[in-house]
This record gives C-alpha cells, sequence and structure tokens, in this order.
C-alpha cells in the first residue's frame, strides 16, 4: 500500500451543498446584529454606574458627617471572672507519678549472612558473583555437599545487623537479582 500525502494535494472542488448549512452573508449579517446588541447592552450597564456614583456624590444623606455620640463609650477595663475550680486531679497525679524503669537486655541474635544463589556449575555462580561486582557489592562463593552432589553458593557477609544485610538486599532487587535470602551465621 503507497503512502499517500493529503498535505499536498489540492482540494477537491465538486463538493455538494449542504442544505442546511447558512450562506456567509447570513452569518455575517448575524454576527454583525449580536456585536451590536453586546455594545448596546455594555453601554447601558456602563451609564447606569456612571449615573449611580454621581447620584451618591452629589446626594445630601452622604454628606452628612457621621456624630462622635454613635460610637459605644468604652469606660472601664472588664475585668475577666475568676476561673472555677478543677474536678480533676489528673495533673497533680502526674506530677507526682513514678515510673518504673526496668532493666532490660538487647539480644543480639549474632552475625547474619545472605544466599544470592546455589549452582550446580560453578561458571554460573562465578557469573552471579559478576553481576553482583559490577553493582559494586563483594561477595563469595561456598562448597556446600548435598545429599547428591557438590553446590555452588554465592553469598554475602557477615553482617553485623539485619538491617544492613536488608540494605544489600533492595539494592541487589533494584538491578533485577532477585531471590537472596537473609539468616543467621552458622
Amino acid at each position: 500500500m503507497s503512502h499517500q500525502d493529503y498535505v499536498t494535494r489540492p482540494r477537491t472542488q465538486n463538493k455538494k451543498k449542504n442544505p442546511y448549512k447558512k450562506k456567509s452573508a447570513e452569518v455575517v449579517k448575524e454576527k454583525k446584529g449580536a456585536t451590536k446588541s453586546i455594545l448596546l447592552i455594555l453601554f447601558v450597564i456602563i451609564s447606569a454606574s456612571a449615573y449611580g456614583l454621581w447620584f451618591l456624590k452629589n446626594s445630601s444623606a452622604t454628606k452628612v458627617p457621621v456624630a462622635a455620640s454613635s460610637q459605644p463609650e468604652v469606660t472601664k477595663a472588664t475585668t475577666l471572672p475568676t476561673p472555677p475550680k478543677e474536678k480533676w486531679t489528673y495533673v497533680d497525679q502526674l506530677e507526682n507519678k513514678e515510673v518504673d524503669v526496668g532493666e532490660y537486655e538487647v539480644k543480639q541474635n549474632g552475625p547474619y549472612k545472605m544466599q544470592c544463589g546455589s549452582f550446580k556449575r560453578q561458571t554460573q555462580a562465578e557469573s552471579l558473583k559478576a553481576k553482583m561486582a559490577f553493582i559494586g557489592i563483594e561477595s563469595r562463593i561456598q562448597k556446600a555437599q548435598g545429599k547428591t552432589s557438590l553446590w555452588y553458593q554465592v553469598v554475602l557477609g557477615p553482617y553485623k545487623r539485619k538491617r544492613t544485610a536488608e540494605k544489600d538486599k533492595h539494592k541487589l532487587k533494584n538491578n533485577k537479582i532477585l531471590g537472596c535470602q537473609i539468616w543467621l551465621w552458622k
């Protein structure tokens, strides 16, 4: 299918006339009539507002000054009534309250490790380790003996706090390395 150029193509000359469409002369007459009526309405509004302002300026009711006696007199400063006596003793109890502070031990679960993959082939483990190195995270490969064969695990750590391990896990997840698990170091 060939492309057609609609921009440079000339318009067709044999269009049928729409019987419902008004002729251009009628449209021009209607526009002139509408603008004349709008101008007439604006003239009436402006002249009425000008007359109203002139009337207020020359009216005798607006020229009389306001009497000073119509304003209320301030004689004495009013004093506030005495506050009511409190029915509650909660405020006093808070001032005299003793709080027992217990001795608590914070348990450190110990160092954490994060495993991001376990492979049968060492080349797959080294490939994942290289991807992590490009992200800026240092990992190592551990050998683990399974029931039937030898496995190569990609491990990060040890981490003193789980929060730092989670931080690295989110960094790996943002770089599309999924499936990392955080465990206690054994």
